[in-house]
């Protein structure tokens, strides 16, 4: 094990002879650097990068649907790469869903996580905090309506990078807030009024980790499933298997942790005639 920063001894795997593949799980913009920086010596790079999964929660959800959606997005301080960011409502239940969200971040806890118990604890550094903060205040400006939380810090909180649990509602997808990843407890609700606006929404990203429906509908879920351009989709709150392939499309990376599939991206093939056993 080699202990170090990006600079420091990343850039020298990236960059060295001796090392035919590199897998990365990161920033996109990290990635990004690390491709370029393997290419001169055409090594293998396998990427598990950002995210900005859409949540679409349609008319037929379970009634646990909303509250699941929102701690799902603010679980580890929002600080997760597949968390569904973006919480895609069907009109004609919007309202009690904003209603719904915001019950959910009042109920949402945040203390030390030296301390036992179900809460959130603070983001990793001072530098990714005042990234939250200055997204936080571009929403607001964007004209987002703020229903829950806002920029500084929760009472009580003042020392440490911690972060209000913050969700917007009335947000369209051309704002920041719904187009970067935060990396933080901030949580985006955007209306829609049918199926196919639905799926246009959640694929116009630049990501495409991980997407999720809410549905009772099992065939509108598949079809949904089938068109969303994520590698991975979680339907009605269930979690995948332990060997189930964990990885992304477009600029959240290429190749495949976990599984078999996680296993194949570090062999490589090879083609031998004439093979006498």
């Amino acid at each position: 094990m080699v202990n170090g920063d990006g600079v420091g001894v990343g850039s020298q795997l990236s960059g060295h002879p001796d090392v035919d593949m590199l897998s990365f799980t990161g920033s996109t913009r990290a990635g990004a650097l690390i491709s370029k920086a393997a290419a001169d010596t055409v090594k293998r790079v396998t990427l598990e990068l950002g995210g900005k999964g859409a949540n679409i929660v349609f008319a037929d959800a379970d009634a646990k649907a909303v509250k699941r959606g929102t701690f799902h997005c603010f679980n580890n301080t929002g600080q997760s790469c597949n968390a569904p960011t973006r919480m895609l409502v069907e009109r004609s239940v919007y309202d009690q869903a904003v209603e719904e969200a915001i019950a959910a971040a009042a109920a949402t806890e945040i203390a030390d996580p030296s301390l036992p118990g179900k809460h959130i604890g603070p983001v990793v550094s001072e530098m990714q905090y005042n990234k939250i903060q200055e997204l936080i205040q571009v929403g607001i400006d964007e004209g987002a309506r703020l229903i829950a939380g806002g920029t500084g810090k929760p009472e009580g909180l003042e020392q440490g990078y911690f972060v209000k649990p913050t969700i917007f509602a009335d947000v369209n997808n051309d704002m920041r807030i719904a187009r970067e990843e935060v990396f933080g407890p901030v949580l985006t609700m955007i209306p829609f009024d049918t199926e196919e606006e639905a799926i246009r929404i959640a694929n116009d990203t630049d990501y495409g980790l991980t997407n999720y429906v809410q549905t009772q509908d099992p065939e509108k879920a598949r079809r949904v499933a089938r068109k969303l351009r994520s590698g991975m989709v979680r339907v009605n709150g269930i979690d995948a298997a332990g060997a189930s392939p964990f990885g992304g499309y477009k600029q959240s990376g290429n190749g495949r942790e976990g599984g078999v599939w996680g296993l194949e991206d570090f062999l490589e093939i090879k083609h031998v005639t004439d093979w006498q056993s």
